[in-house]
């Protein structure tokens, strides 16, 4: 964008959005043709001298060069093409001839540069008449003052000529860019200025520098040449290190934002959120099933799939891969009630995806919107990660809108209330899916624990209901993770120190979690499953007979699909060598009777059983 930016609405204008922008291309696109039939006019009436026609023909070949040559340039968020100089020839002429060559220059050297890279009719009648009018604007703002060839009017008259025709080409090509990719045009403007601001004050100074050598004589300005190559090198370099820096806050997979940039993207949102007092609307969105077409088509296909994912979130505002199979949308200004229309219509182009395999796609979604509810900012990502939850839990492939009195904390009170106990345990268990989401397993550890747990239970003879109960304890053995963070829980590879230490509080935050709806003996169970053999274990370094039989049942079922499970740092271990690892550590680690159930109730007929887990 800028003065003058190579636009960037002909790439993000697909055949869907053409009626669209068309409020914005036709009245732009006519008044251009308006503007060029009047410079022509004003040109043929015999006014112009056969010199001022060679020195207009001579601008139009530095500005036809000059755009041939654009210099790459990133908007944030969005991609830009290019500036090009040929402003640097547009306002000279203006000041110098007046509006209408400097008309006849802009539109001249776009539209021969843009039917040679054989751009569609609409694309160029566009530009040119963005570049027609920026000359039109930019040739009657520099004679607005005296005409007189003093050095303090060529500056001045320089200096309104280059912020007209800055001002003029930033305006029409973000009203058309907002209205393809659905933004906020105050947004895009100020993003481009950002981004374009440096390079169009250069380009005034070699406007008055063009303008004043001009003006003693035109073959001076030859010694233009230097300074442009120098402004070119300039800009190039500093866009390679703005490169550089976007590589870095971008999923390579999918081309949306990576995890880093959501979480610096949406601090900014918030604070200007905050400023302004508008809503923020965050939603959060999950591929169902994904696994299982990784599974069952290998992961190029499921690769694939994650790339249309993206493209379809696109279109509903600024996207964010944030790892697997979640992904997140930004909606600054959006109500929730807005927020939902966005999110129904992106879960929407997701289930029309043609997916070679043959298999539907769908989605969850969870959408929270900071003020509204009293969500406070610090806990916008929770929440809507709450509602995503739920969503998936009610019915996957549906968006869920937050709402206090029915996520997290509120549904265990309102479970506790409960007078049927089973139907208490029952409900409980759906908490674990959502640790399961949560955490860097395959999506089936919990319940997998509560599987091994309930046949140690078996072995030992225990009544049925004790098995029964172990295998609800096994569900919910880490439900104190949800109030972990996301970045420990989703970190590929060994924890620090002070990392363990927020992880190790799990056993406490779930025997609250699960206290309140008094479903003992599993509260206790959950409080201790990692408590040691020999008193090394934590939270209360309870040791032998003290531990809880539950709790030792459920630390060798952890420790055992924990070992079988592989992780994106290290590969899973076979049955055998976590047994022979389960049997090393009785009798330090594990209860020595335990071990040995587990052993008599998996025999040798258990085989070796690598599980995968999602990277993420």
């Amino acid at each position: 964008m800028s003065g003058n930016a190579r636009p960037a609405w002909a790439r993000l204008l697909m055949p869907t959005q053409s009626m669209r922008v068309l409020p914005i291309l036709a009245p732009v696109t006519f008044a251009g043709l308006a503007v060029l039939v009047a410079a022509g006019s004003t040109l043929a009436s015999g006014s112009t001298s056969a010199m001022e026609l060679v020195g207009v023909a001579a601008l139009i070949v530095g500005a036809t060069l000059a755009e041939a040559f654009p210099v790459p340039i990133e908007l944030e968020g969005l991609a830009a093409g290019g500036v090009s100089l040929a402003a640097v020839f547009i306002v000279g002429a203006a000041v110098v001839y007046g509006w209408a060559p400097a008309v006849l220059v802009a539109f001249v050297s776009l539209a021969l540069i843009q039917m040679t890279q054989r751009r569609g009719i609409d694309r160029l009648l566009y530009n040119g008449a963005v570049y027609a009018i920026g000359g039109a604007v930019a040739g009657v703002s520099a004679h607005a003052v005296d005409a007189t060839t003093s050095v303090p009017t060529l500056m001045l008259d320089v200096l309104l000529g280059s912020v007209a025709f800055y001002a003029t080409n930033v305006a029409l090509i973000a009203a058309i860019v907002a209205r393809a990719a659905n933004e906020r045009f105050s947004a895009l403007v100020r993003r481009s200025v950002v981004s374009t601001a440096i390079p169009f004050s250069i380009m005034a100074s070699v406007s008055l520098m063009l303008t004043i050598l001009w003006l003693q004589s035109p073959f001076l300005s030859a010694a233009l040449v230097g300074p442009l190559v120098a402004v070119a090198l300039y800009q190039r370099s500093v866009h390679d290190a703005l490169k550089a820096m976007r590589l870095a806050l971008t999923d390579p997979l999918t081309g949306l934002g990576n995890h880093r940039h959501f979480h610096e993207r949406l601090q900014r949102d918030l604070d200007d959120a905050q400023t302004e007092g508008t809503p923020l609307s965050l939603c959060l969105v999950d591929v169902d099933n994904f696994k299982k077409i990784n599974d069952r088509h290998g992961h190029p296909v499921g690769d694939h799939v994650l790339a249309q994912v993206a493209s379809r979130l696109r279109q509903g505002g600024e996207a964010f891969r944030l790892g697997g199979d979640e992904f997140a949308l930004l909606l600054p200004g959006r109500s929730e009630r807005e927020a939902l229309v966005v999110t129904e219509l992106v879960l929407d182009r997701i289930v029309a995806m043609e997916n070679d395999h043959g298999e539907a796609i769908t989605a969850s979604a969870g959408i929270a919107c900071y003020p509204e509810h009293g969500v406070e900012r610090s806990e916008l990502v929770r929440v809507a990660d709450s509602a995503l939850y739920w969503s998936k839990e009610q019915g996957k492939g549906r968006a869920r809108v937050y709402r206090p009195d029915v996520v997290e904390f509120g549904e265990l009170r309102r479970l506790a209330q409960e007078r049927d106990r089973r139907a208490r345990f029952l409900a409980a268990a759906g908490l674990a899916r959502a640790v399961d989401a949560r955490d860097a397993y395959t999506g089936e550890h919990s319940a997998e624990v509560g599987e091994l747990a309930a046949r140690i239970a078996a072995q030992l003879e225990l009544d049925t209901e004790q098995v029964e109960l172990l295998r609800l304890a096994g569900s919910l053995h880490d439900v104190g993770k949800l109030a972990i963070p996301e970045e420990i829980l989703r970190k590929p590879g060994p924890l620090n120190e002070a990392e363990r230490v927020v992880l190790e509080r799990h056993p406490q935050i779930g025997y609250r979690m699960l206290d309140s709806l008094g479903v003992e003996p599993v509260a206790t169970w959950v409080l201790h499953h990692h408590e040691r053999w020999d008193g090394a274990g934590y939270p209360n370094r309870l040791e032998g007979g003290d531990i809880p039989l539950g709790a030792r049942i459920l630390f060798v079922a952890d420790a055992y699909d924990a070992m079988t499970t592989e992780r994106v740092y290290r590969d899973g271990l076979s049955h055998d060598q976590a047994m022979r690892e389960l049997e090393r550590c009785a009798g330090t680690q594990f209860d020595p009777t335990v071990v040995a159930a587990f052993k008599a109730e998996l025999g040798i007929a258990e085989t070796e059983r690598p599980k995968t887990a999602i990277a993420v």
